[in-house]
């Protein structure tokens, strides 16, 4: 899709050109059947040369848009239709004549107090009734929140990236994606969240009152990862009235952040000049001030590193054996064992991170049993030239070569269906990956 005047699906005419991104090339352009201005949005999917991947690209942008088409909120850009052309998904969205925060950040600079919070304020109402819908959105930075000149903020792009795979692999093998805005629990390869979706709307807020986003610039795309999952900010300077909000949504875990209508309250009361009564984070980890580096999109050779990140996975996964995985989503699963097989504690591995001599890990702990776990252990033996330092969201012990994790006291009870997760980081001085044996049982 690259001439002005161009049909889309029969209907949608190109007018011009007024975006391009990691996702697509975005088009203003004109519904002839309904006489309405409408953007269109052309997907780009590295699926080179086979039908199958195609099809099922298709397919799953056709199934985000659809659940992203069901918000109607007067601060998220509407979905209007998912249609075909030339092979290729094209979103048919809401056109709001606009400029993202992103740009207007990189021509103004750091943004007053008061009107990051208005603007926050109206993207966490959206984002409150997306989570009503059981909508998250995944992808919540300042270049999917657009300005119009009265004021009016709106988020763009539900669902989308994990529709088609924003930060994937490509032909050339390249992996392209920002990880600045990640919460810790995604960064660590977990699945995203509508308290992830929080922590987001406050590293946007964070990086408009501040300039930067919370976990600075760093041109190492590893080791930013790295302080992404391990929380640990850069102390805000300039937010003023907005501290305390953004430390709240910034919280390291996930069961300490509001919910997304609680971040709206009190963003509005930062707004309106009222006392907030929202209470600071029980553990915040802070930096001293750094000094800040210029932003730059992260693109790695998968030669020299592998970063992997919103829910790209190397390796695989082990599960209860005959588990059913979504189609297309799921690496082969390959089976576990449980010291207490009637206990319902299944454990499921993964690999979501790799680097010359080390990797960064997940394990999701999963209760299939009859009642609920009020407390777990998982046990693994590790390849040889492997080592294990640094578990979050649970307590690591080591013997030998076998590595022992409990739960912490957040994540420690587990409903009968339910499932909570740790991450770690491994060291590998020899010996090459292999798949351990998880042992899942009730602490």
């Amino acid at each position: 899709m690259t001439d002005e005047g161009e049909l889309i699906a029969g209907r949608y005419r190109l007018l011009s050109r007024i975006g391009r991104g990691g996702m697509g090339v975005v088009w203003h352009a004109r519904d002839e059947r309904l006489d309405r201005e409408v953007a269109v949005k052309e997907l780009l999917l590295d699926t080179g040369d086979s039908a199958q991947a195609a099809e099922q690209a298709m397919r799953r942008a056709t199934r985000e848009g659809r659940v992203a088409a069901r918000l109607r909120h007067p601060h998220a850009i509407m979905v209007h239709d998912v249609v075909e052309h030339a092979g290729k998904p094209c979103l048919i969205m809401e056109f709001l004549p606009s400029k993202s925060l992103a740009t207007v950040l990189a021509e103004r600079g750091p943004l007053p107090a008061g009107e990051v919070a208005r603007i926050g304020e109206q993207v966490a109402s959206a984002l409150a009734a997306a989570h009503a819908e059981g909508i998250v959105h995944r992808d919540v930075k300042p270049g999917n929140v657009l300005l119009a000149d009265d004021g009016t903020a709106k988020i763009a792009d539900f669902g989308i990236s994990r529709a088609v795979g924003e930060a994937t692999v490509t032909g050339a093998g390249l992996i392209a994606g920002t990880p600045a805005y990640l919460s810790p629990e995604v960064a660590a390869g977990g699945e995203a969240s509508p308290a992830s979706d929080v922590f987001s709307l406050g590293a946007t807020l964070y990086a408009a009152v501040e300039g930067a986003p919370p976990f600075g610039d760093d041109e190492n795309p590893i080791a930013l990862l790295r302080r992404v999952a391990s929380g640990e900010l850069v102390a805000p300077r300039r937010a003023g009235p907005l501290t305390d909000v953004l430390l709240r949504l910034l919280a390291g875990e996930a069961g300490e952040r509001p919910t997304m209508v609680r971040a709206r309250e009190a963003l509005t009361a930062v707004s309106e000049g009222r006392p907030v009564e929202l209470p600071p984070p029980r553990r915040p980890t802070l930096l001293s001030p750094a000094p800040r580096v210029r932003r730059r999109t992260v693109v790695v050779g998968i030669g020299t590193a592998a970063l992997l990140i919103a829910g790209v996975l190397i390796g695989v996964l082990i599960s209860s054996p005959g588990e059913p995985s979504a189609e297309g989503d799921q690496p082969p699963v390959i089976g576990s064992t449980s010291e207490r097989p009637d206990s319902g504690c299944v454990a499921r591995y993964a690999v979501t991170n790799s680097w010359p001599g080390g990797y960064q890990g997940e394990v999701i702990v999963r209760n299939d049993g009859e009642e609920r776990l009020t407390g777990w252990v998982v046990r693994w033996k590790l390849p040889a030239g492997h080592t294990v330092d640094e578990v979050w969201n649970g307590s690591l012990s080591r013997a030998g070569s076998t590595v022992t994790v409990r739960s912490a006291d957040w994540n420690s009870v587990v409903r009968v269906g339910d499932s909570v997760s740790f991450g770690f980081l491994g060291a590998v001085e020899a010996g090459e990956g292999a798949v351990p044996e998880l042992v899942c049982l009730p602490d």
